[in-house]
């Protein structure tokens, strides 16, 4: 379980395609999660320099994580601790779908960015709900038939890949775990 507040960023290492390496500060033992871009994977190896994950045929055929190349950041972060504050939401690390960013603009000091999603994570979004984007715990700002609009912050921005997308980049999705159960429920 994680709650979408991402810890830091890493930096690939490596990626052969199974065995994806990440440098990071962050403290994890061999079989501990942590969520790489909102994926959660399973630690494999590791020093106090970097993270190995194994990543499966099943995780690259419905994340982004396939088309990562070495130097790119990934948002980590640290599977929750019992007793640790929940800053964000409940987030499982399992992606539904890969959406696409249609579009940014400024707001304020901080900003608006369209996401393209699948009619399967739109129907359990919400305006005001939550969603993880690559990761981040974001709230819903706005929604339209085939995208939704999250309000982003100067730190967001900061310290996450977010900052750093433009149109057409690809990212992580995963709707509210409280939503899926709702719309199964309500579909019985």
């Amino acid at each position: 379980m994680f709650t979408g507040i991402v810890r830091e960023l890493g930096r690939v290492v490596s990626f052969d395609g199974t065995r994806l390496v990440v440098e990071t500060g962050v403290e994890a033992a061999v079989g501990d999660s942590v969520a790489v871009d909102g994926v959660c994977l399973t630690v494999v190896a590791g020093d106090s320099i970097t993270l190995a994950f194994d990543v499966v045929p099943e995780t690259l055929s419905r994340t982004t994580l396939g088309g990562l190349a070495v130097g790119t950041n990934v948002n980590l972060e640290p599977a929750l601790r019992v007793g640790e504050p929940l800053g964000g939401h409940m987030v499982q690390g399992h992606v539904d779908a890969v959406g696409v960013v249609r579009g940014e603009t400024e707001e304020a000091a901080g900003a608006r960015m369209w996401i393209e999603a699948p009619a399967d994570v739109l129907r359990h979004c919400a305006e005001k709900g939550s969603i993880a984007v690559s990761g981040v715990s974001l709230t819903i700002a706005e929604l339209a038939e085939d995208a939704f609009a999250v309000a982003l912050v100067p730190h967001t921005l900061a310290v996450t890949t977010l900052g750093r997308l433009g149109p057409g980049d690809r990212v992580n999705l995963e709707a509210d775990m409280l939503a899926k159960y709702v719309a199964r429920l309500v579909a019985r």
